[in-house]
């Protein structure tokens, strides 16, 4: 299973290039902006410890395909198996492509970080009618494949503080911004369609 690790490290590095850095210099390139709006949070605040949940998942993301592929750090047992790390494969891989094409349902209102003082275009079509935040739901399938791929404490410490950074991101800091930005039209796409899941939330 060690080469699995290593296969689920590949993954996760290519999602990362691709969705930060390959996004950021096409989004560069037709809009002049890269999209980030990442600004230093009040310490201790919402948007502090969400920014803070993320770099860490962000992190531990390679630390522990690192660990397991080395043999630093054993698998839990109860989850160690060839068929969980095949469906976490596909799991990684559909939740990699699918925040690319969530990325790219943005168009031109892609932004990594929310500045309180800009307004852009509210995206309710494609993907976004099924659900708000697909970007997120779609992370959080990549993780959860790379944790059954990768079924170590430190993955499955990686895929909380993603889900806990993306709560709070999603609920401290975007939904107010876009609730403030948008208003009714907001308040009406946010009624019938789900935070994370369809009609939920």
């Amino acid at each position: 299973m060690l080469m699995v690790a290593w296969l689920a490290l590949a993954v996760y590095l290519a999602g990362l290039v691709t969705a930060f850095g390959v996004r950021t210099w096409l989004h560069r390139a037709a809009t002049g902006d890269s999209g980030f709006r990442r600004g230093a949070a009040p310490f201790g605040g919402g948007e502090w410890w969400a920014q803070a949940l993320f770099g860490a998942a962000l992190l531990l993301g390679v630390v522990a395909p690192v660990l397991g592929g080395t043999g630093l750090l054993g698998p839990i047992a109860l989850l160690d198996r060839p068929v969980f790390a095949v469906v976490g494969l596909v799991l990684a891989v559909v939740g990699w492509l699918a925040v690319l094409a969530a990325q790219s349902a943005m168009s031109r209102s892609w932004r990594i970080g929310v500045d309180p003082d800009e307004h852009t275009e509210l995206v309710t079509g494609g993907v976004f009618g099924l659900v708000r935040n697909p970007i997120f739901t779609s992370m959080t399938v990549l993780l959860v494949g790379l944790t059954a791929m990768v079924p170590n404490w430190v993955q499955l410490l990686a895929l909380g503080c993603l889900v806990a950074g993306m709560q709070l991101q999603v609920r401290v800091v975007e939904e107010p911004y876009l609730g403030r930005t948008h208003g009714t039209a907001y308040a009406d796409y946010r009624a019938r369609v789900g935070r994370f899941l369809p009609r939920l939330g």
